[in-house]
């Protein structure tokens, strides 16, 4: 079976690319490089490799065993389980919309320059695939179908890490969301709150005004669209967001206690949340945003009371009420077509054990 990766990708609603968008257009967030573009022999190579459990030295975990479809990419367990049943420092970040990133950094901590540099190093690290990229380039050539399908991706027949490492990129920018309710609403009302009715219920109505600072709720301000930015509901940068006071004791992240964050695409199934999974519900994730964030020295101005780095963290005092509007528009941003869709699935379970 072909998939068309290139026409699903240029399927997206015009409230997504268009540079007139009102919540600004996914073409600033974009990192896909210019040599390594999207196509339809790459990114289902990509996925070939994406489930491919011959990545790790035994031949027991793939990427997707800590990126599930069904979870928007992410693993439903905190910390995720390696090769050899060691675990993970942080949790599997999720994949969905990882294209909209503006600087092009992956990992909660940046460490990875560019998609390209990241999809290699889980397969090398110790813990999660214990793999040499020598002996995993001799592993793919081995079997009955690689060669060829890196010759239809790249022109001839030729495995290289270089190569594993664009066909991954390319399959995992593809996994863009962008048909959820939530699409529905906008296309329907074009930022019409009143044409929203059409789709939305009433609270998640009220969720999406306090989401995104419109007015028209008892508390307009809540304003979370500041760093979950454009329709792909992607972060702008890495932020303090207070979950920990000190971070001299704690996960550093990128320095400072900075760290990335997915989009928040696909959020209703992608528990537990945080770089450490240590929120289970997204109920306690909005309680946290709404009453535990805590001082630190380097904290996300839009955080604050001041608007200022370091300030005082904000206190929304949201009413229950108030609280279960975002929760309820949050799972508005459930995309069940990127979940079950065969362009991203397993590709194994319509091949023979032998290849």
């Amino acid at each position: 079976m072909t998939h068309d990766y290139e026409a699903y990708l240029a399927a997206q609603p015009l409230h997504y690319t268009r540079t007139t968008s009102p919540m600004g257009n996914v073409r600033i967030q974009d990192n896909t490089p210019f040599d390594n573009p999207v196509t339809n022999a790459g990114a289902a190579l990509g996925r070939i490799i994406f489930y491919d459990v011959r990545l790790s030295a035994n031949n027991t975990v793939s990427c997707a065993s800590c990126h599930a479809q069904e979870h928007g990419f992410t693993d439903p367990k905190a910390f995720s389980v390696g090769f050899e049943g060691g675990l993970t420092g942080r949790h599997s970040m999720s994949l969905s919309n990882a294209a909209y990133y503006r600087n092009g950094k992956f990992f909660w901590d940046e460490r990875a320059g560019s998609l390209e540099e990241q999809v290699l190093m889980p397969i090398q690290d110790a813990v999660e695939m214990g793999m040499n990229l020598f002996d995993l380039e001799v592993k793919l050539g081995l079997t009955s179908f690689y060669p060829s399908l890196f010759d239809q991706a790249f022109g001839d027949e030729a495995i290289t890490s270089d190569r594993i490492s664009l066909a991954l990129a390319q399959f995992i920018r593809s996994m863009v969301s962008y048909q959820s309710k939530y699409d529905q609403a906008i296309v329907s009302g074009t930022l019409n709150e009143p044409a929203f009715a059409s789709v939305f219920t009433e609270q998640e109505q009220l969720g999406h005004r306090l989401f995104s600072g419109f007015p028209g709720g008892e508390r307009s301000s809540v304003g979370c669209v500041a760093c979950h930015q454009t329709a792909s509901h992607a972060m702008d940068q890495a932020h303090v967001n207070g979950i920990d006071a000190n971070t001299q004791e704690a996960d550093q992240g990128a320095g400072g206690g900075f760290f990335k964050s997915p989009s928040l695409r696909n959020i209703e199934v992608g528990a537990p949340y945080m770089h450490d999974g240590r929120f289970a519900t997204l109920e306690e994730v909005v309680e946290f945003y709404n009453s535990g964030i805590q001082r630190h020295p380097n904290l996300s101005p839009d955080l604050t009371t001041s608007g200022r780095v370091g300030g005082r963290p904000i206190q929304l005092g949201l009413s229950e009420e108030e609280k279960a509007a975002l929760v309820a528009f949050l799972k508005t941003l459930t995309d069940d077509t990127l979940l079950t869709s065969p362009l991203f699935s397993d590709p194994y379970t319509l091949m023979t054990t032998e290849e």
